[in-house]
């Protein structure tokens, strides 16, 4: 597949800035920020950031590959997309633009529980191939049903959240009384006009709303009332007793997002769980925590043997997946990266995030002479 990309958005960053210029002020302080002060959120990135690799010019070079096998599965690229929530609030129809590009490009697309389309729509775009995420219900019986919908819809792979015990502290999102959807004061609406194109684009695909969770929600609810129902419905706290009976139901491979220490690595393989993703939410859930890049590097180094260690949080270019791969991470996935692709290029987004992420890996593997994924750890500073 030829990669090609706008060349006026040639980084992440220039992304950013034009996604900035399109969507509400509300809507992209949701994407954009992380928790309190946003210590860990800026801290994920320049800590990763620190990490220095070695070249070998004169060893035999024979080309490199991108090509990564993850869970019996060979994939284009080490790296996919993150689960999301309120995809649809940020730019309109984006988890199908990212679900469509996840499956054009051969990598895996993570569809959140509390996003914008159902599992069922995901899996129609990728042929059976996205991952789900669970956020895990209250009642056994929604629990069971939503595992069950997801078996389904041949997902191989079912992610299980448990870095979200409690809701982030998010001032900006505060102070937008962001809701889904979001409540539209004197100032959200001024924003909404502002930017004709995210107005129009929802006209046309509709308000968004929690498609996986349409058939367990009374119809009608207010914005108070959708609160205390998704209050009342979800428990973000996992431990022992929440995660075997997951297990014993899903006949897949089963992964634990949100690990950040070696005791919760320890557990999950204890608990017969398939793989890790070490991730601090992007840095929206604990300002106080670690980066993501510190507990990926022992945890790699010491369980990498025992259990699939994947990373997310804090990466934005393909020299970010090179850095995380080659201090140990198997595979790795970004969230904003995407999204504001696709809220910078709307349709052609997902595409051209892939290919861009792609064509900046391709040539730090060239660069390094790294013919091969796997070889990363060998060109690692240490």
């Amino acid at each position: 597949m030829a990669l090609k990309f706008n060349n006026d958005y040639p980084s992440i960053d220039d992304l950013r800035l034009k996604a900035k210029k399109r969507i509400p002020k509300f809507a992209f302080d949701y994407l954009d920020g992380g928790c309190n002060e946003d210590v860990n959120l800026h801290r994920n990135t320049s800590e990763l950031r620190d990490i220095q690799l070695t070249p070998q010019y004169l060893r035999n070079f024979n080309g490199a590959s991108l090509k990564t096998n993850l869970f019996g599965i060979e994939y284009d690229a080490p790296f996919g997309i993150a689960p999301v929530g309120l995809q649809g609030l940020m730019w309109p129809n984006s988890p199908e633009i990212l679900a469509k590009a996840a499956f054009k490009h051969n990598v895996p697309f993570i569809l959140s529980t509390v996003t914008t389309t159902s599992i069922e729509r995901a899996s129609e775009l990728t042929e059976g191939k996205a991952w789900f995420q669970l956020y895990h219900p209250t009642e056994n019986r929604l629990r069971d049903d939503i595992i069950k919908r997801a078996e389904v819809a041949e997902c191989p792979v079912l992610v299980i959240l448990c870095d979200v015990p409690t809701f982030g502290f998010r001032p900006r999102d505060i102070r937008n009384g962001l809701a889904m959807p979001p409540k539209m004061s004197i100032t959200n609406i001024l924003q909404v006009l502002g930017k004709p194109s995210w107005a129009l684009n929802t006209l046309k695909y509709g308000q968004p709303n929690f498609e996986t969770l349409k058939p367990y929600m009374p119809k009608g609810l207010d914005l108070k009332q959708l609160g205390k129902f998704m209050d009342a419905t979800f428990s973000g706290r996992l431990n022992e007793e929440k995660i075997k009976p997951i297990r014993d139901m899903w006949k897949g491979k089963l992964v634990l997002k949100g690990v950040a220490s070696e005791a919760d690595t320890q557990e999950a393989i204890r608990l017969g769980l398939d793989g890790i993703i070490v991730s601090n939410h992007g840095g929206r859930q604990l300002d106080a925590g670690e980066s993501s890049i510190k507990p990926l590097t022992n945890i790699a180094a010491k369980y990498g043997d025992q259990i699939e260690v994947m990373m997310d949080s804090g990466v934005r270019s393909g020299p970010d997946v090179a850095r995380a791969l080659a201090s140990g991470a198997k595979f790795t996935f970004m969230g904003r990266s995407f999204m504001y692709g696709a809220a910078a290029l709307g349709n052609k987004g997902g595409d051209h995030t892939i290919s861009l992420l792609k064509t900046e890996l391709q040539q730090v593997m060239e660069q390094l002479c790294c013919e091969r994924v796997e070889d990363f750890p060998f060109h690692l500073v240490k």
